[in-house]
């Protein structure tokens, strides 16, 4: 199977460098051990992840799907999924509550949520957990599993890994979706993702 995009882009934007740490859970996710001691990712997996997530979300009607981070380097690519692909961008902290009680002023029922780092965003992902609503993931070797139905393996610390992951998701959810007919047609770069 090709992968998405040349395994020289994958490498340029330091998708596959996962940390020295690694969980139980992203063990079948990891290639292999530098000699520095940092892990790496496996980029057929991921790239085969990629590819399940967007096929997820395409069953999704846009209004539906929640993009979620509260880390700084994600603020500009999922905004700029979000514009292009109708999602909702849910940037910054999440407050406790968003998901599951429906007092608040801001609550909303997600139909399907991606987050950038399920350590960073755990109480979106519990709450979404809570009320049966799947999760998507992008996960470091050190990340729990915990609550995620489907992993995007993939280095969440690195802004350009972040914005390659989100570039290539929106792409192929616009393709699913028919709002492109080919990957000729989605003319936008990863520069442009990083730069919102």
């Amino acid at each position: 199977m090709d992968l998405l995009i040349p395994q020289e882009k994958y490498l340029g934007a330091g998708v596959h460098i996962g940390t020295r740490n690694k969980s139980g859970g992203m063990r079948e996710y990891i290639y292999k051990v530098r000699e520095d001691g940092l892990h790496v990712l496996d980029l057929k997996k991921m790239d085969g992840r990629i590819r399940a997530a967007a096929k997820l979300l395409a069953k999704f009607p846009d209004e539906k799907v929640y993009l979620v981070s509260n880390k700084e380097n994600a603020k500009s690519p999922l905004a700029k999924m979000g514009e292009l692909t109708g999602f909702n961008a849910l940037i910054g902290r999440f407050t406790p509550g968003r998901f599951t009680n429906p007092r608040r002023a801001d609550f909303i029922e997600p139909g399907i949520i991606i987050v950038v780092d399920p350590n960073a965003d755990r109480q979106a992902v519990k709450e979404a957990y809570d009320i049966n609503v799947p999760v998507i993931a992008l996960c470091d070797t050190n990340n729990q599993t915990k609550f995620v139905d489907v992993v995007i393996p993939t280095n969440n610390k690195g802004r350009k890994a972040i914005t390659m992951v989100i570039w290539l998701l929106s792409r192929e959810v616009m393709k699913l979706k028919g709002k492109i007919s080919s990957y000729e047609e989605f003319t936008f770069t990863p520069e442009e993702f990083e730069a919102v």
